[in-house]
């Protein structure tokens, strides 16, 4: 089974979906927005995505009043929520520079009314974040859109994702394999989960979402069978914000999209047979032929 978005196939024969996470790396500001988009086209992705909140809703209450020290200052965690969120006018803005770089673009709503607002920009698809696995009620609103979804699964246990997935059209959607810790350490990263979750779920392509450093992890997805990657990206690590740190940087991400290319290639079909390469050195080395 593939499933399509935007316009390219995600499944098996296909080349790996590469997203680009910007998330809220973005900083609240349109200019860096842009500036990381670049950075995912020139590296070759097929997609960005952001995260969309309405931060009334989606902000917990015990979270709301929590003071925050941020680049504008010392702010309740509520605050900071609504400063680094993009209006109307500024998502059709970047979303229609993302288009014109040739990329997807979508994002991870948080709660029922930004959902909406995504729709009403007409996304071509919807990110669930780990976060929202049991939110059933952001599921079924996502569900009734219609549009092709891609699911996380980090922080979640197998019921929870067996009762999220439910929700959906398996013909339209896409599972990511993650673990929610911020950077990943090696030893949490589980990527035979890959294979779990495609026995589980046949027919559904299964992914990776990471959050680790390097590009070791997220290249060995690519070879146990990963058929999207997503994976956060930033001009500079050390910048303010929360997943900076976890992100790739232009060079990084540019030589992950290269290194999933390769192998990708590397691959093939699993057929047993003489490739052209090998006829000198068989004619040369063989001394008994069959």
């Amino acid at each position: 089974m593939v499933v399509s978005i935007g316009g390219r196939e995600i499944g098996a024969g296909r080349p790996v979906y590469v997203i680009a996470e910007i998330g809220l790396n973005h900083n609240g500001d349109v200019d860096l927005a842009m500036q990381l988009i670049d950075v995912a086209a020139e590296a070759g992705a097929q997609a960005v995505k952001f995260q969309k909140r309405t931060p009334s809703v989606s902000t917990p209450e015990h979270m709301r009043s929590v003071p925050r020290e941020t680049p504008w200052g010392r702010m309740t965690y509520l605050d900071y929520r609504y400063r680094v969120e993009f209006d109307r006018e500024q998502y059709v803005e970047i979303g229609d520079y993302a288009t014109v770089r040739g990329l997807d673009w979508f994002a991870s709503p948080w709660d029922e009314p930004s959902v909406d607002f995504l729709e009403d920009l007409n996304v071509c698809a919807h990110k669930v974040a780990s976060a929202s696995v049991t939110d059933l009620g952001l599921l079924r609103a996502l569900a009734a859109t219609g549009k092709p979804i891609i699911l996380s699964t980090g922080m979640s246990t197998m019921d929870q994702i067996d009762a999220a997935v439910d929700v959906f059209d398996p013909a339209k959607l896409v599972i990511l394999h993650a673990t929610s810790t911020y950077p990943l350490p090696p030893e949490e990263a589980n990527l035979r989960m890959i294979g779990t979750l495609g026995d589980r779920f046949p027919g559904i392509p299964i992914g990776y979402s990471g959050h680790e450093r390097g590009l070791q992890i997220s290249l060995a997805a690519v070879a146990l069978g990963a058929f999207a990657v997503e994976r956060h990206i930033t001009l500079d690590r050390t910048m303010w914000g929360s997943d900076h740190a976890a992100s790739l940087e232009p060079q990084g991400f540019e030589h992950l999209v290269r290194d999933i290319r390769v192998i990708g290639e590397a691959m093939g079909d699993g057929v047993k047979r003489v490739f052209p390469g090998e006829l000198a050195p068989l004619a040369k080395l063989r001394r008994v032929l069959a």
